[in-house]
């Protein structure tokens, strides 16, 4: 089994380009994933990983096997000092892999008879998309859209924030006027939440074929969403505040829907 025991390894340099770099991660077509629960939930999601980097004192050979779907999976044996170069957090599980990058498309989403959609336009912190993913993956809704992203979702930001529930959801990116083409082709109501032109959420019925649409707290929706809806939506403000966290909000719409559909 190769082993590599030096940082200044050029391999390990290039996967110090892959950890940092969008560039590198969209010209290779490959991502990084750090820790177990992620890496089960990558090969859950049909994610194909190619390499596995491992400490071999805290990561027995039957922990391995489970990540091995095929046998052209490299195994490599790291040094702590290469594992601490790579590694995202401060927790040590002792393992990383290289994964291959998913299609994201629109086209490449295969919904149910009666989809439960959400869609982020243009969330500016990877904390923010980890979060709206881990809502999504615990509503178990069809999809999440990334409308105008600002980052890509690989950034190990997003691997880590969404705890492995960026592999758990089907997702697609777009840009917003792709989207709601997307969305009216296939006969899905758009309800965006935003100030302008509002309703209450909990007024609506969202039984049938459902988008939930969530902007920015800064900004919120832009103005092609607002006009482009089924129904503006709006959740009641009770305090000093007019807006609350993205994911927060997506909670609380995916939730209603969620509950008009019987959980």
């Amino acid at each position: 089994m190769k082993q590599i025991t030096s940082v200044q390894n050029p391999f390990i340099k290039s996967l110090v380009q892959l950890q940092e770099k969008a560039k590198t991660r969209k010209q290779t077509g490959t991502f990084l994933i750090e820790g177990k629960r992620e890496m089960e939930l990558a090969v859950k999601g049909n994610y194909e990983i190619t390499t596995i980097l491992f400490l071999p004192e805290l990561v027995s050979e039957k922990e391995l096997n489970q990540f091995i779907l095929s046998n052209e999976t490299e195994k490599i044996e790291i040094s702590k000092e290469v594992y601490q170069k790579l590694a995202y957090r401060d927790t040590t599980e002792g393992i990383l892999a290289i994964a291959k990058a998913k299609s994201l498309q629109l086209s490449d989403l295969k919904l149910s008879e009666n989809p439960l959609i959400l869609v982020a336009e243009a969330p500016e912190k990877p904390g923010n998309v980890g979060a709206l993913l881990r809502t999504a993956d615990a509503a178990n809704i069809d999809a999440v859209i990334i409308a105008n992203p600002k980052s890509d979702l690989y950034n190990p930001n997003i691997v880590r924030s969404s705890v492995g529930c960026l592999f758990t959801r089907q997702i697609a990116t777009a840009t917003s006027e792709e989207a709601i083409a997307f969305l009216k082709a296939n006969n899905i109501a758009i309800y965006s939440a935003t100030l302008q032109d509002s309703t209450t959420y909990h007024s609506q019925d969202y039984t049938t074929p459902t988008a939930l649409v969530v902007g920015t707290e800064a900004t919120g929706l832009t103005e092609i969403w607002r006009k482009e809806s089924t129904k503006n939506i709006i959740i009641p403000m009770q305090g000093e505040i007019d807006s609350m966290n993205v994911s927060v909000a997506a909670a609380i719409v995916l939730f209603e829907a969620k509950r008009q559909r019987g959980f």
